[in-house]
Parts: structure tokens; sequence; C-alpha cells
């Protein structure tokens, strides 16, 4: 099998005077982050020589950008490629496992923000902060082909602003699926469960207004059902899942709902005992809907975009990628519950980003 060969340039930072200063420290983040980016543009930064030398004698940079042209070649075949999915926790892993089963052959990692655990509390400016971290952190580390931020309270509060930081870098965000719920609920009522952060957020407002405005929206926050996924789950038995997701079920039906929305990714560990809630409590004919279809549908596009794979290969393939890795934001030692999570995922074992 033929291995393509991809040439690229150099872009290089150069010293001049009389330019404002940046310290090496964020030069550094810049311009390995803008790998990422480069790459997928046929180039590449590096700082020159003399910018190191500068930095070694404790003295600040100064530089501008130019492009200079090289002989260089770099080899490239799919095990190169991955996508990165993060989340402020365990969350977005059944994203992960989901494209996997289409995309087998691109390898995919984890970020679990543990330290910015969790962000459906916390205000939309420090959740923005957190993001901007954690992005720059990861793309750093993987090059990624594409970004998924799998959580609904982040894609609502950040994802404007990290595109807006990183243009031309793919991030794909995941969103409450409330418009295919409206479109095939029969009673006309349909509810949506989601952190408080979500809940409150005008973007919710928004996309009710456009896509559901012809029907009834039972919002319920469930930011402790967020918790028990993160902490407990794994230690719980199916009985006290059930039970953990009964109340919010019995607010649902009682309003005749006939589409929960999982409008938080981690929720959807919980899917089969909501659906055991249902029956239970005597629900009929009533959808769980999430966003996984959308979103994975979405990542194979960039990809088949980007020429990381054909349109034949959005399928699935024979050739299969390595475990992706399983980072967290915390200092080690990690709780011990992330080892169990990220076996149950097939990724390799927690490390930290």
């Amino acid at each position: 099998m033929s291995v393509p060969i991809v040439t690229f340039t150099r872009l290089v930072c150069i010293g001049t005077a009389g330019k404002p200063s940046m310290p090496w420290s964020r030069t550094r983040k810049n311009a390995t982050f803008a790998i990422s980016l480069l790459l997928r543009r046929n180039t590449f930064r590096i700082p020159t020589e003399a910018h190191q030398r500068a930095v070694k004698r404790n003295q600040p940079a100064r530089h501008s950008i130019r492009f200079l042209k090289t002989d260089a070649i770099m080899t490239t075949n799919l095990t190169r490629h991955s996508i990165v999915f993060l989340d402020s926790g365990v969350g977005g892993l059944p994203y992960l496992a989901y494209a996997r089963q289409s995309i087998p052959q691109i390898r995919l990692h984890y970020v679990a923000d543990d330290k910015g655990f969790p962000y459906g509390n916390k205000t939309p400016e420090r959740v923005r902060e957190l993001l901007h971290d954690r992005v720059l952190r990861l793309c750093s580390r993987f090059l990624p082909d594409a970004l998924v931020i799998a959580c609904n309270t982040a894609s609502q509060i950040g994802l404007y602003s990290l595109r807006a930081a990183q243009p031309g870098f793919p991030i794909v965000g995941t969103v409450p699926a409330i418009k295919p719920a409206a479109a095939e609920s029969r009673t006309g009522v349909i509810g949506v469960l989601a952190t408080e952060r979500t809940v409150e957020d005008a973007y919710l407002d928004d996309l009710i207004a456009r896509y559901a405005s012809d029907v009834e929206v039972i919002k319920q926050p469930a930011q402790e059902l967020v918790s028990f996924v993160e902490t407990k789950y794994l230690v719980a038995t199916e009985e006290e899942r059930v039970e953990a997701v009964l109340p919010y079920v019995k607010v649902f039906l009682e309003h005749n709902v006939d589409e929960i929305i999982l409008a938080c990714t981690h929720f959807l560990h919980l899917e089969k005992e909501i659906g055991i809630a249902v029956e239970r409590l005597g629900g009929k004919d009533v959808n769980i809907v999430d966003s996984r279809c959308g979103v994975v549908k979405r990542v194979q596009s960039i990809m088949t975009g980007l020429g990381v794979i054909g349109n034949e290969a959005a399928t699935g393939g024979s050739q299969r990628a390595e475990p992706g890795e399983f980072l967290l934001t915390s200092d080690p030692p990690f709780d011990p519950r992330y080892a169990l999570w990220a076996e149950r995922f097939g990724l390799n074992p927690p490390e930290r980003l």
C-alpha cells in the first residue's frame, strides 16, 4: 500500500526590533498549538535559534512572523490522525464510543476535566476560561484533526468563542436534540433533562423558539444526577440507578411528555435506567433522545472534507486505530474510578493532560 507524502513549509518567528515583546512560555504555547492548525494548511511553525538563545539569557523575545519555504517532507497515514473528545468528566464517553463504531480507523482520545468538574453550576465566564485553557493544552499534546466538545453546557457557553480563537480548527459541539424531538412528538409535549446552566442559558430558549414553538417544553435541571454519574455510577446497583432517575421521569410523565431529551452527556450513561423508570411508572411510547448521531455525522463529514477518510470509509473500515488516551486535568494520584472508566471504554490508563 502506498503511503501519501505531504510537503510543508515552515513558519518561523524572527526577531525584529521595535516590536512588542512576548514571553517565551506564551510563544511556545502559541507555536505548538499552531502546528495542529498549520499542518492542515501544509505549514509548520517553529521558533528560531536566535529566539531560543534570547530565552536562555532570560531576555524578552521580540519577534515578527514570515513564511519560509523548505524542502522538508512528512509521511502520514491514518494512524497519525486523531480526534479529541472533551467533557467536564465522563459524560462524553458514549459519544466517543459511538464515533468509534463509525470511524474505527481514527484514533480517538478523551479528556475529562475532572479538576474543573462540574461545568453545570459555574458562571459562563469561568466555563469559557476553563475551556480555552484545556483546548490549548490538548491541542499542544495531540495535534488533533478535530475536537468534539462532548458537553452540552460547554458547547452552549463556549463553542463560539473557541471557534473564534482557533479559526480553521474544526470544533464540533453538542446541543440538545430539540428539533428531532419536537418533530417526532405525538402528544405535543417534550421534556429536557439538563444541567442548571443549560436550563438557564438563553441558547436553549432560542433552540426552543426556532424548532419547538408549536410544542410544550418541560425543562428540568438535574445537577445532582450529573454528580451521581460521575462519582457513583460504577459502584451503584441497577436499582440504585433507577431510583436516582425516577423523580425526574415522574415529572415528565405527569406532564404527558413522550420525548425525553438528554441535554447533558452524563445522562446517556443512564439511558437504560430511564427507560426502566418509564415502564415502572406506566409510561407508554416514550422516546429517549440524544445528539450522538448528529454529532458523529458531522465529525465524519469533517474528516472526509480533510481527506483523512474517503466517502466509502465514513461508515467504518477494516483498519482499526490503537486505543486512545484518557487524560485528566487533576494531579495524580487519580481517583481509581477513572481507570475503570478508561477500561470500560477501551482507552489507555489515565494520565495527566
